[in-house]
């Protein structure tokens, strides 16, 4: 099968899961498993939007999946409040403006980025995962980008950088570690990646190992290569 259509498969087999699966739950026991009042807790969306490399090939040379196969992320403002310097897929709190969940997605992620949200094809949306760091209930909506457009940083205040990195770097295990952080009574150790001078840990490294082990596209990678993780 293709990307597109492992992608697709993925999301076709989410709309028929009613409650998060226990897959995402045991990927990622430290993100999941805290309480949170979701009475009070706020709608948000990200964009996780797969398609075809432009001019940035995996460096990667294992043939884990295609070499122009990349996914876009954003690496947030270093003078933010929250979450500052961490990378992350477009995305943001639904507003009342937002039609849908997919709506408050692609308008995020055409603010943070500038891209179309014309060329992006909606294939479906995960389960609702709660972060109960932030008090938002997120639900990743899964992307094609059939159409794709120029995309950069729209605000220095807001991002860093906006850039497309090849899946294959990403499944590589040279570029997969363990991101640690002791703090308080709840020690946090989750998979993380480097890759593009940057590491990518927390939601969203879980978000992409739970994606990928469903595609089965996983491979196995040295859980115990630990760093700390970048805060």
């Amino acid at each position: 099968m293709s990307a597109y259509a492992d992608l697709a498969a993925l999301a076709e087999k989410a709309a028929a899961t009613a409650a998060l699966p226990a897959a995402l739950r045991a990927g990622r026991p430290s993100l999941w498993q805290p309480a949170m009042d979701r009475d009070s807790a706020r709608q948000a969306a990200v964009l996780m939007l797969f398609g075809a490399l432009d001019d940035v090939p995996a460096t990667s040379t294992k043939p884990l999946v295609s070499a122009d196969l990349g996914v876009l992320l954003i690496e947030r403002a270093h003078t933010l409040s929250d979450h500052p310097g961490q990378v992350a897929f477009p995305g943001g709190g639904v507003d009342r403006t937002d039609a849908t969940i997919v709506a408050a997605a692609l308008r995020e992620a055409e603010e943070e980025t500038g891209l179309d949200p014309t060329g992006v094809e909606v294939l479906g949306m995960l389960p609702e995962v709660p972060l109960p760091v932030s008090n938002f209930l997120v639900t990743p909506v899964v992307g094609w980008w059939a159409r794709q457009s120029p995309v950069d940083v729209v605000d220095y205040g807001e991002s860093a950088q906006v850039f497309r990195v090849p899946v294959r770097d990403l499944l590589d295990p040279e570029n997969r570690v363990s991101a640690v952080l002791k703090r308080g009574r709840f020690p946090y150790k989750g998979p993380a990646f480097v890759v593009n001078g940057v590491v990518v840990w927390g939601f969203t490294a879980g978000i992409l190992t739970y994606v990928f082990q469903e595609l089965g596209w996983a491979v196995p990678w040295d859980e115990n290569r630990e760093i700390p993780a970048p805060i």
